[in-house]
């Protein structure tokens, strides 16, 4: 434990940053779809075991579970698509890109992300990045985790009465082919909108093999740009997606812009490696 302080601390240190978590916890309430089964957990030892304390726990969840990630397989058959094992490390990192649609989401539940907020982003912070991780803030986290509340229904079994925002298929296609994006999210419980029953924002992912992301949190903690966001999801074999501990990493003050502005023309992939050399120099 005190090594990953250490790490943490050498991360910090070294690149001036600091550390946001974007993952809600993980219990009987995280949020899921409602056929799936809920989180579990299951006491399997705790207490002494010879001279020294054990707890050991079973948990049983669908992959699709909290803040989790969509691999692209999750919606498409065949050899093409990635399951969890097969996504490059490098496409689980990147530039971050906040649309705030909060307003707009208040006034309409079903309201979708359109190229026009995409284009109104890069108004004001200039062009997406490569390899960014594009991410819809419309607030609602506020209803986290109730799931009427959640899911904007009086019957949760019915999915036809569902609610909730997310992304136009138009501005998908719109980044797909124009911008390069590793992967696209929401802070609702799906990438297409509650009333959908054909899943184009899914399936047009699936294809490019960009990876989906549901339910994050804490986007309010997050600024438009200048972050880095990592996607840490299990690397499951033939897993469709799973459970991550999202967090971006931020300049610590104003002081440190510059410093970040130059940190983010280097490839998450450098970043990685930069990482993987602080533990060891830490360790």
């Amino acid at each position: 434990m005190e090594r990953l302080v250490v790490f943490g601390l050498c991360i910090q240190g070294y690149f001036g940053l600091k550390m946001v978590d974007l993952s809600y916890e993980l219990d009987s309430d995280a949020i899921t779809w409602p056929f799936n089964p809920r989180f579990n957990m299951s006491i399997m030892h705790r207490g002494m075991w010879g001279h020294a304390w054990l707890e050991n726990n079973r948990i049983d969840l669908a992959e699709h579970t909290g803040t989790h990630a969509d691999a692209p397989n999750h919606v498409a058959a065949g050899e093409g698509p990635w399951k969890n094992h097969q996504i490059p490390i490098e496409r689980l990192a990147g530039p971050g890109v906040i649309i705030d649609v909060k307003a707009k989401a208040e006034a309409n539940s079903d309201y979708r992300v359109t190229k026009d907020d995409i284009m109104a982003w890069e108004t004001r912070n200039g062009r997406i990045p490569y390899g960014a991780v594009v991410l819809m803030n419309s607030g609602w986290q506020k209803y986290y985790p109730n799931y009427n509340a959640v899911f904007k229904t009086n019957n949760i079994s019915d999915s036809t009465s569902y609610h909730f925002p997310s992304w136009h298929e138009d501005a998908i296609d719109w980044l797909i082919s124009s911008r390069v994006v590793y992967c696209v999210g929401v802070d609702t419980p799906s990438t297409d909108y509650g009333q959908t029953d054909t899943f184009p924002v899914h399936l047009l992912l699936s294809k490019e093999n960009i990876i989906g992301i549901e339910s994050a949190a804490y986007l309010e903690r997050l600024p438009e740009s200048g972050s880095t966001i990592f996607v840490s999801l299990l690397k499951i074999r033939d897993g469709s997606g799973g459970p991550i501990r999202m967090f971006a990493t931020l300049p610590e003050d104003d002081e440190n812009e510059s410093n970040m502005a130059a940190i983010s023309v280097v490839s998450p992939t450098l970043k990685l490696a930069s990482f993987l050399l602080l533990g060891i120099l830490c360790f």
